[in-house]
């Protein structure tokens, strides 16, 4: 018989909710929250109010895509962390009162492993997911990691960043160059016309599988500190060539590290995931680095490169099957136990 899982995400700024027929994606919905835009970045109040206006008619809506009733699902998988908490907040809250109501289970999300298994999301029969063990450069706003995947239940950090994450990194340098919020998304754009290699800019030096990008932020605001005192239209100018040259310092220090891991574990499945796993020069660099080291590259679809609920719902079918429910009492979390 059929496992109906109902996937409910809240993590930051966006409200989403799927129904997933076993691994089938049935429905997939999100509310995004323009109201950032202005203030350059999420503004935690903001959002938690947001998600309470949302959660409901998001919710309604996906069962309806769905096509299924309330009393069909077997489940209710929601994020429990990391994240805002005021966010987090609604969504736990929501899923404990509607598992309740329906007599069902709730099961506790991570979100950095929901990242991950998003890749087991069925969309079509024939698309490809990762074989058991695989590597998985998970690249988000928050978090950069290197994890060993030997089962849906079981990951292991082998690298992650010991200050800043590359998606921090993005958005930072997009910030300093004026451009609007989203900045990653912006700096992507603007790269693809741009020279990588008219700026060069240093790699950190961290030993191991480990990451840093703060130094790496520093150095691009010092270079263009310095260029604005000799031209104040430097910027303006040469906004391509500068976003190509800080794209491609920052996917030369992700990957170099991705290879290393490979070469260590030879594991040769390799999967990226997280909200930069979208970029597009990382997409084109990992696939060309991964036919000259021979790897089986797994790339997610982009719906799922977002905070999205389909990957909280995979993870919850996962959990589903292991019989691993939450109990009522179980509070969100903001930084994740997954370390």
């Amino acid at each position: 018989m059929s496992i109906y899982i109902l996937g409910i995400e809240s993590s930051c700024d966006d409200t989403s909710a799927a129904v997933l027929k076993d691994r089938q994606i049935l429905s997939n919905v999100i509310a995004n929250q323009d109201i950032h835009k202005s203030y350059g970045g999420v503004v935690p109040e903001l959002a938690s109010r947001a998600h309470q206006q949302n959660i409901i008619p998001v919710v309604e809506v996906a069962l309806q895509k769905a096509k299924i009733r309330k009393n069909q699902l077997d489940g209710i998988a929601f994020t429990r962390g990391p994240g805002l908490l005021g966010s987090l907040l609604v969504g736990t809250s929501f899923a404990k009162a509607f598992a309740l109501g329906l007599n069902i289970p709730i099961i506790e999300v991570d979100h950095l492993k929901a990242h991950i298994l998003a890749h087991f999301v069925e969309v079509s029969p024939d698309r490809p997911h990762p074989e058991f063990p695989f590597l998985c450069l998970t690249v988000s706003g928050g978090h950069t990691q290197i994890v060993k995947v030997n089962a849906p239940s079981d990951m292991e950090i082998l690298g992650k960043t010991i200050d800043d994450a590359a998606g921090e990194a993005f958005d930072k340098a997009a910030k300093i160059m004026g451009l609007p919020y989203p900045g990653g998304p912006e700096i992507d754009k603007l790269a693809k016309s741009g020279n990588p290699k008219a700026y060069p800019f240093p790699e950190p030096k961290i030993q191991g599988l480990n990451y840093s990008f703060s130094g790496l932020k520093t150095a691009f605001l010092y270079f263009l500190r310095d260029q604005l005192k000799l031209d104040d239209a430097f910027i303006e100018k040469n906004k391509a060539d500068i976003a190509a040259s800080i794209q491609d310092t920052i996917i030369r220090v992700l990957l170099s590290k991705l290879r290393r891991a490979v070469r260590e574990t030879g594991i040769t499945e390799v999967a990226i995931a997280g909200g930069v796993s979208a970029n597009s020069g990382l997409r084109e660099q990992l696939l060309m680095m991964a036919e000259k080291e021979r790897w089986k590259v797994y790339l997610p679809g982009l719906q799922f490169t977002t905070d999205n609920a389909a990957m909280i719902a995979i993870t919850g079918y996962f959990k589903y099957l292991n019989k691993d429910f939450a109990s009522q009492d179980i509070a969100p979390y903001a930084k994740s136990g997954f370390r």
